[in-house]
């Protein structure tokens, strides 16, 4: 306990202010695990956490409060005045809680220890239900995405994604392979900002690196790339792995070692994977069946095959040059959008993936 007075008061007001922040913070997150996700394991935790730092909230601390005095409540920042998801939401509060409880764990110690300890555990407890949340936002868009855009090189890049972005498109893939890394680095910046600007999903190719220095939301990986597990360690259990596959072993393969997503093709020959055979759509009728998570039909795929691979099974498609190489990119995303919707809205509509 501490002894000087003036000590006392400072500290009461720190652990008041933090108590306040982490519990508005913890409702924020209830509210949408209750409301928006219905999930009751996840709103109870927050209920508890709550209720735990209510306990500790003393009238002490409370009569401590100098509201108009505290030069803290002037301060704000832009990016506190703009919320453009979900996940942003999540993310903000998820750290303000951790922050205060970390706050309230060092302070504590200096008015009751055990402050400090519960507070240190529950610490660790948000940072369980921050992979959780945010690792299921990423998971229920991605089954929500039927329309994926892998990425050519092209000298107005930003310019067609963002067009494929006002489209209605959720999903997009960096694919570079000859471009030196600073630039990769740069174009995988720039496209992460975009996506995350129109809520959608960003995944890079190959590079598990680089995905982690821009915070994409994933990888997707070849059959040669590194093992799925190592690109989890590296990128946390909170972001998507995807993986490539052109025959049923693959794909049992990719779905064993625990791909969140897997690529069915290629479909028809493409440019895009020069020497491939083409895998057919006796592979998709294959993935119809057999694929236990989703799936995106890959390879060639065009406004003139779309229905004949839709046909096949096929739920979802990815797609390069027929969106990349198009004159309107902003109409032909919407031309997939529509017919892919429309399958899923049949009610004989395959519903594994």
């Amino acid at each position: 306990m501490v002894k000087n007075k003036n000590q006392d008061v400072a500290i009461y007001r720190i652990l008041d202010a933090n108590l306040d922040r982490a519990r508005e913070g913890l409702r924020i997150i209830e509210e949408w695990c209750r409301f928006g996700l219905n999930n009751s394991q996840w709103s109870g935790e927050c209920k508890q956490m709550r209720q735990e730092l209510g306990f500790w909230h003393t009238q002490e601390f409370r009569m401590a409060r100098d509201t108009p005095g505290d030069p803290g409540t002037e301060l704000t920042h832009p990016k506190e005045e703009q919320r453009n998801s979900i996940e942003q939401i999540l993310q903000a509060n998820l750290c303000r809680v951790q922050e205060a409880l970390r706050v309230i764990e060092e302070y504590g110690k200096l008015y009751k220890p055990e402050i400090g300890a519960a507070a240190k555990k529950m610490r660790y407890q948000v940072y369980s239900l921050e992979s959780n949340l945010l690792s299921y936002h990423r998971h229920q868009q991605l089954k929500e995405s039927y329309l994926y855009l892998v990425t050519s090189p092209a000298p107005d890049l930003l310019e067609r994604v963002e067009a494929a972005l006002q489209g209605g498109l959720t999903l997009v893939q960096y694919r570079e392979k000859e471009a030196e890394d600073r630039v990769r680095l740069a174009m995988a910046y720039k496209l992460c900002k975009l996506c995350h600007a129109y809520g959608a999903l960003f995944i890079v190719n190959d590079r598990v690196d680089l995905a982690n220095a821009v915070n994409a939301d994933g990888v997707h990986l070849g059959q040669q790339d590194i093992p799925i597990a190592l690109a989890r360690q590296i990128l946390g259990t909170q972001k998507l792995v995807g993986k490539s596959t052109t025959n049923p072993e693959e794909m049992q393969r990719a779905i064993a070692e625990g791909a969140d997503y897997i690529g069915v093709g290629p479909v028809y020959e493409t440019p895009t994977k020069p020497g491939k055979t083409a895998a057919g759509l006796d592979y998709v009728a294959y993935a119809v069946k057999h694929a236990t998570i989703p799936w995106f039909a890959i390879g060639g795929i065009d406004p003139n095959n779309v229905d004949e691979v839709i046909g096949a099974g096929a739920s979802r498609v990815a797609i390069v040059r027929a969106i990349m190489q198009s004159e309107q990119p902003t109409l032909i995303t919407q031309y997939f959008i529509s017919r892919l919707t429309n399958q899923h809205s049949q009610p004989n509509q395959e519903t594994k993936s």
